[in-house]
């Protein structure tokens, strides 16, 4: 746990300190996976055990170059688009986390990893608690960062937050009026949710604004938020039925943004002796 603690560190500084987007390194190679009723996109490097990233709304696996660099030095890192964002496939349907944790499960089966560490972020979180929920064995440490889990602890709370304003925004009229305005509706996330936002530079924010306006991807977009409601019926019934998470668990909240409330959610599904808390 201590490594990718140091790896989440290096990352928050290299990826400030980077005037232009970072690259894989070159030992990386991508690969399109078909599983489970879609086409996943990702990124693998490196050697010795596995760990998986997961990445959130606005970004792509892209966001997590700086730390896949640090962690291949002694890691076998996958990194996926999640369906329908990224280079992924833009399927219709599956947008219930539940089913993106079974995409996750194809992608280590296609690679023939059995377990791994986990490293999630924002929408990540949500497919992360969804795949060790249901795959506890496969998951040797999950790693979850400033993002609440449908509901899990105080989820109706959680969802009064004006500043979530996008959790509600969907559907056809949503995407007639954001089309050819990707990069208006996606800078209201990276400004708001930014302590500095000019540290998410300007080819950033082209880079995947232009991701953003493929074909599909903000219909894909918005269906992940629209599936909450499954997501919180889902992650309720999965915690009746399995019990909490028993795997080391580290919650990472940032000042500006979750801060405590990372360790106040996911202290209702994680065994005490499992969890740790740190907010910056």
């Amino acid at each position: 746990m201590m490594k990718l603690i140091a790896a989440l560190g290096a990352m928050v500084l290299a990826t400030s300190a980077m005037a232009q987007m970072p690259d894989f390194p070159a030992s990386f190679k991508t690969q399109e996976i078909t599983t489970n009723g879609a086409t996943i996109h990702i990124r693998v490097g490196g050697s010795g055990p596995a760990v998986v990233l997961l990445h959130g709304y606005g970004e792509t696996g892209d966001m997590w170059a700086p730390m896949a660099a640090d962690l291949a030095r002694d890691h076998t890192v996958v990194v996926p688009d999640l369906r329908g964002l990224g280079l992924s496939s833009k399927p219709d349907a599956g947008f219930d986390k539940m089913t993106q944790a079974e995409d996750v499960a194809g992608v280590l089966d296609a690679l023939k990893i059995a377990h791994a560490d986990l490293v999630t972020h924002d929408i990540g979180n949500m497919v992360g608690f969804a795949f060790a929920a249901q795959h506890p064995e496969r998951v040797t440490r999950f790693v979850l960062i400033d993002a609440p889990v449908p509901g899990v602890g105080p989820w109706e709370e959680v969802l009064k937050n004006p500043l979530l304003w996008h959790f509600r925004f969907g559907g056809p009229d949503m995407e007639r009026l954001v089309a050819g305005r990707e990069r208006i509706y996606l800078d209201r996330f990276w400004n708001e949710f930014s302590a500095t936002p000019d540290r998410f530079t300007e080819e950033s924010r082209e880079h995947y604004a232009k991701l953003y306006a493929l074909p599909g991807a903000m219909h894909s977009g918005f269906a992940q938020f629209a599936a909450f409601d499954q997501d919180a019926i889902d992650n309720k019934a999965v915690l009746a039925a399995k019990g909490k998470l028993a795997m080391p668990v580290l919650a990472i909240g940032g000042e500006k943004s979750f801060g405590p409330m990372m360790a106040t959610v996911m202290r209702f599904s994680v065994t005490e002796n499992s969890f740790q808390k740190r907010s910056r």
